[in-house]
């Protein structure tokens, strides 16, 4: 009887490390299933995940400004300023094929918000649906940057001074919802030129008041003689890519705000009477060995500028009817240290010659250190200001100073 006992006791075992064999066997297949399962994880420009059976892309980065900077007159500190410039938060990628994507951009920094739209702060920048039929052809649906001059279309994390020009700040038409079409060709052996075209609300991001019952028309074009910009280095300033040949971008706008509502088309107070607005713009960037030189012209015109409150007359509204150019340059040490200079000049109608300095000259100079492209660097810039009123040989003069730190991925 205990022979019987063993010989039971050890079919027993034998029997549960079969089946100990077999669940641990089992476990490592559903491990390996599990693991075929998890999305995939790439690091580079930003952080992207991709889902197992790549239908689904997401990309996510991020990107903050510190600033500080204090501004000069007749030898004075007039105010000191030390803040958060930018804060942004971005999604994109696409949906069931890289044809169909998305771009979602968040704000949080105080200034980025402080557009308000009724009484809601101004948090979404972007949010776009893209089709892309063809390699040359694409389609967005949604609200981001118009087609306009091309500082205020490259990113603001991409600039060599610590921020974009006056000139930019008057003129530009920003951001709408609307419908977009993108078109690029190659023309001439390796010349490429591309076609921009946007219908839009003409109210701006995120409008909710009640709309007008106009629309907004932009076209813009582009010519680049000598073919693409390494790394698409046209929409960033500066040459990090430090092109091996010379590269030139052309670039030409025309953009109609019909019966507007705001002073500035897509942005500023709104206007007591709707007006029609038109943007005209030029500009170009040339790179090489780490030289970069950029200008724009911009011209900004309304028939009747001046909007004038029904009930008290004394109170006036205005488009800013003017013109004006802006160069700059810069060039990249090896070292990766950069020294760039601007010179801007904006001259206003006698239109509005009793709510504004006819002419403003600004004259910008700034040093760069990039740590990892613009990704991750430090600046440090000055500008002095010089502003003539109508009919008067006399001008204010200031100096404004920043120094400002940029990280992102």
């Amino acid at each position: 009887m205990g022979s019987r006992n063993r010989y039971f006791a050890m079919l027993l075992l034998f029997i549960g490390s079969l089946g100990a064999a077999a669940q641990e066997d089992s476990a490592n297949q559903q491990g390996s299933l599990n693991f075929s399962d998890l999305p995939q994880f790439t690091y580079g420009n930003g952080l992207g995940i991709t889902s197992p059976d790549s239908l689904y892309q997401l990309n996510i980065r991020f990107r903050m400004m510190n600033r500080i900077s204090f501004n000069m007159a007749e030898g004075d500190v007039t105010d000191i300023e030390a803040r958060v410039r930018r804060v942004r938060l971005r999604f994109d990628g696409y949906v069931y094929s890289p044809k169909i994507g998305y771009a979602l951009q968040l704000a949080f920094a105080a200034e980025d918000i402080n557009d308000f739209v009724g009484d809601v702060p101004n948090v979404l920048r972007d949010a776009v649906i893209y089709l892309r039929p063809t390699d040359n052809f694409s389609i967005f649906f949604g609200q981001t940057k118009l087609p306009g001059n091309r500082q205020r279309v490259n990113s603001s994390g991409d600039l060599q001074l610590c921020d974009r020009s006056a000139l930019n700040a008057l003129f530009n038409i920003d951001r709408d919802f609307g419908l977009q079409f993108h078109y690029t060709n190659v023309i001439f052996g390796n010349a490429v030129y591309a076609l921009k075209g946007a219908i839009s609300t003409g109210e701006g991001r995120n409008w909710t008041k009640s709309p007008g019952a106009h629309l907004a028309y932009t076209g813009r074009i582009e010519f680049l003689p000598f073919g693409n910009f390494t790394n698409r280095g046209d929409y960033y300033e500066g040459d990090l890519s430090r092109e091996e040949t010379p590269k030139l971008s052309l670039g030409a706008v025309l953009h109609y705000n019909e019966d507007a509502l705001r002073t500035a088309g897509q942005r500023g107070q709104e206007l007591y009477q709707a007006k029609d607005i038109e943007n005209r713009f030029f500009d170009f960037v040339f790179k090489y060995s780490g030289f970069a030189l950029s200008g724009e012209i911009a011209r900004k015109r309304a028939n009747d500028p001046l909007s004038f409150n029904p009930d008290d007359t004394t109170q006036v509204r205005f488009v800013y009817n003017g013109h004006g150019y802006f160069l700059q340059s810069s060039y990249l040490f090896l070292n990766n240290f950069e020294i760039v200079g601007r010179y801007e000049h904006i001259t206003a109608d006698r239109s509005i010659e009793d709510y504004v300095k006819e002419h403003s000259r600004y004259y910008t100079a700034g040093i760069n250190k990039y740590v990892r492209g613009h990704r991750l660097k430090f600046q440090i810039d000055a500008t002095y200001l010089s502003q003539q009123a109508f009919d008067s040989t006399q001008s204010t003069n200031m100096w404004q100073f920043r120094f400002q730190m940029e990280l992102g991925i």
